[in-house]
C-alpha cells in the first residue's frame, strides 16, 4: 500500500469562497452575486471576478454565460470546509 499524497484541490482562499457560494445559496434560496462576494470579502469587484474565473477555470464551480446568479458549486457540501469569519481591525479610541 502506497501513501501519495494528493495535492489539495483548492487553496484556503478558494476554499472559502466556494464555501461562501454553498453556504449563501443555502441561506438565501438563490446564488449569490459577486458583489455580494465583494460585500463579504471585502475586495475589489476585479479580485472576486478574477477569483470566479479561476475556480470555474478548474471545474470547481459552474455557470451559465450571461445569466446572473448562476455560480453553482461542483464540490461535494462534505469537501468544503466551515466559511470563516473576515478578520478585520477594529480601532479603540
Amino acid at each position: 500500500m502506497s501513501s501519495v499524497i494528493e495535492p489539495p484541490r483548492f487553496t484556503e482562499k478558494q476554499c472559502q469562497y466556494l464555501a461562501f457560494i454553498y453556504m449563501y445559496a443555502l441561506v438565501n434560496g438563490r446564488q449569490p452575486a459577486e458583489a455580494d462576494m465583494q460585500r463579504f470579502f471585502a475586495v475589489t469587484p476585479p479580485s472576486v471576478h478574477s477569483m470566479i474565473v479561476e475556480l470555474e477555470r478548474r471545474g470547481l464551480i459552474r455557470r451559465v454565460p450571461r445569466q446572473p446568479r448562476s455560480i453553482a458549486v461542483n464540490v461535494p457540501a462534505a469537501e468544503l470546509p466551515l466559511l470563516q469569519p473576515i478578520k478585520t481591525t477594529v480601532e479603540r479610541y
